[in-house]
């Protein structure tokens, strides 16, 4: 099973002169949406280099953008996914999670209801108990013996000390979940952890491997920003240890071919169209490990 996630950069589906995809780009930008089809189109494309069986998204707007982009851009290259699942979240911004997959799970929940409250859990100065601790979602989708979690944290602003404290939140609620879940168990995801600090979610790292740890740390970079011109990971891939351990040889792979050309540091070839800040597949590159033999 090889499984691959990629932060889709605020997918959603548009009806003004027809349907078309928001492209690769903030909402609140002044970028050129004449871009927006060439960024889909790149997005699909790196989406099939992944090769993947299952694919852990975020910043889907929702289940008809997820169904328009999977026939419109990712049919025609070959890459099907029958399975395909985006369930509302907390973000008032439509920025959910989504899962696709070439063959059925057995079972598929969202966690965005869960409550500090409900997990007996102390909430930061500030932070309403009884308010749901995902600022977006826990989607645990659970493929035979794997439970796989997709998650988006947190980002680090406006308040870089509450975000953190919110992250911290987050990670220690997913350790919660991923304690029910068996021993095979992968979270998957955007961590939006900044680098060069105390990790707010170390409380999950600690629990699990995170695989793009055994990469050497020049090639743990996923995300460039353009504003700061610094490479950050956020983007992770946490196995549990009975995971880690049966695939001891497993490296993810980061598939930085779809970033724009503005990000030096990476060599590599890229893929056709791509130009120096847009159009691109998205700003962050996808990750993908492939577990042999699983499900």
């Amino acid at each position: 099973m090889r499984i691959a996630s990629l932060n889709m950069q605020n997918m959603r589906l548009l009806s003004d002169g027809g349907p078309h995809l928001f492209g690769a780009r903030d909402r609140d930008d002044t970028e050129d949406a004449a871009l927006d089809a060439e960024d889909r189109r790149l997005t699909a494309e790196l989406l099939a280099r992944t090769g993947a069986d299952v694919v852990a998204m975020q910043e889907v707007f929702d289940q008809k953008s997820l169904d328009f982009f999977h026939d419109r851009h990712l049919v025609p290259l070959g890459m099907e996914y029958p399975f395909r699942l985006c369930l509302p979240g907390n973000d008032g911004r439509g920025l959910d999670l989504a899962v696709m997959a070439r063959r059925p799970w057995d079972s598929a929940q969202s966690h965005a209801g869960l409550s500090p409250e409900e997990l007996g859990q102390e909430a930061p100065e500030g932070i309403d108990p009884a308010l749901p601790i995902f600022r977006r979602d826990c989607l645990e989708v659970r493929f035979g013996d794997l439970s796989l979690f997709v998650v988006h944290f947190k980002a680090p602003y406006p308040d870089a000390a509450k975000a953190w404290e919110v992250r911290r939140l987050e990670a220690q609620a997913v350790a919660h979940l991923v304690g029910q879940a068996g021993p095979l168990w992968l979270v998957a995801g955007d961590l939006n952890e900044p680098d060069g600090q105390e990790r707010a979610v170390a409380p999950l790292e600690a629990l699990g491997v995170n695989l793009l740890a055994r990469l050497p740390d020049v090639e743990r970079w996923t995300y460039f920003d353009p504003h700061a011109r610094r490479y950050h990971g956020p983007d992770g891939l946490i196995a549990s240890p009975a995971l880690a351990a049966r695939y001891p040889d497993v490296l993810p792979e980061v598939l930085r071919c779809g970033l724009g050309r503005e990000t030096a540091r990476y060599h590599g070839p890229r893929l056709a169209g791509t130009g120096w800040h847009r159009p691109h597949a998205s700003d962050h590159a996808a990750v993908v490990a492939e577990f042999r033999d699983l499900y």
